[in-house]
């Protein structure tokens, strides 16, 4: 969302309180007071540094891991492996991403929350689990045990054109990963301190109507990002019911989204910012 980022923590004032003890027999000096009164609101606010290392390196393992096995599986041309660790490698990428922008953008919002790996709720997680089982199934299991039944082959199998067509598919997938994800990112770029992931109720100080950058020709291009993002994943994997399921639920979660909010906010001026640009995800003015 295009919103300021949450309240900071005054470093200052932890030094001024512990300089004001006097360390006498067994206690500890001002230094290391303040320092764990640092590292406890620290922890508290999200921004454990241990914990956020922890998740970057998981992301960073499971990135060169899905790429390794992807490289490895494009050798062999029957073996349709390549599509759920890409799958695998797109997912750890974007949530990487969404903490590095964060964090180098703008910082004061840079919490564990911003790589987004439980953020987005119980639903979020289920959805990618179901489209890499689904990638599994027809890809694996289909083929197997099914190959008669073409409503249970990968989507880029049962359409007209052979080779080609399968081709053309694929490149419009990733065409629309790397759409999706470039935009995404470039919106926070733009927006900066304004941006934030969660939705805010009330205008915060210092928020402002950003209309530059990519923010002139797309209104929600965060949105815009990723619904084509998530879109691209599941026509690269070659899911069917994915495909539909995701397109459904992505654009049913972004319809109208914070419009009325964002009116309360900035009023005619949002109105009029509203009235020249577009979302550009179908059926959402």
């Amino acid at each position: 969302m295009d919103s300021s980022s949450s309240s900071s923590i005054d470093d200052h004032s932890f030094i001024r309180q512990a300089a004001s003890r006097e360390p006498g027999y067994g206690a500890t000096t001002p230094n290391e007071d303040a320092i764990g009164n640092h590292l406890a609101i620290t922890a508290d606010t999200g921004k454990s540094a241990s914990a956020i290392s922890l998740r970057a390196f998981l992301l960073g393992l499971v990135l060169g891991v899905s790429l390794a096995l992807t490289l490895l599986a494009v050798q062999q041309p029957l073996n349709p492996l390549w599509r759920a660790s890409t799958f695998l490698a797109t997912l750890s990428f974007f949530h990487f991403l969404e903490f590095y922008i964060t964090a180098r953008y703008n910082p004061r919002a840079a919490t564990i929350s911003a790589f987004l790996l439980s953020q987005n709720g119980y639903a979020y997680n289920v959805a990618h689990t179901l489209a890499f089982l689904e990638c599994l199934f027809r890809h694996y299991v289909a083929k197997i045990y099914f190959p008669g039944q073409v409503y249970l082959q990968p989507f880029d199998a049962i359409l007209p054109g052979g080779r080609l067509a399968k081709t053309a598919w694929l490149t419009l997938g990733f065409a629309m990963l790397a759409i999706g994800q470039g935009t995404r990112t470039l919106a926070m770029v733009h927006a900066g301190t304004n941006f934030n992931h969660l939705v805010q109720s009330r205008k915060k100080e210092g928020h402002i109507l950003v209309t530059g950058g990519i923010y002139g020709w797309l209104r929600h291009p965060s949105y815009f990002g990723f619904f084509w993002w998530g879109l691209g994943t599941q026509v690269v994997m070659g899911n069917v019911g994915c495909l539909f399921g995701y397109a459904v639920v992505l654009w049913r979660f972004f319809r109208y989204r914070e419009e009325k909010l964002l009116v309360g906010f900035f009023g005619l001026d949002y109105v009029r910012y509203r009235d020249k640009t577009t979302v550009a995800i179908p059926l959402i003015r």
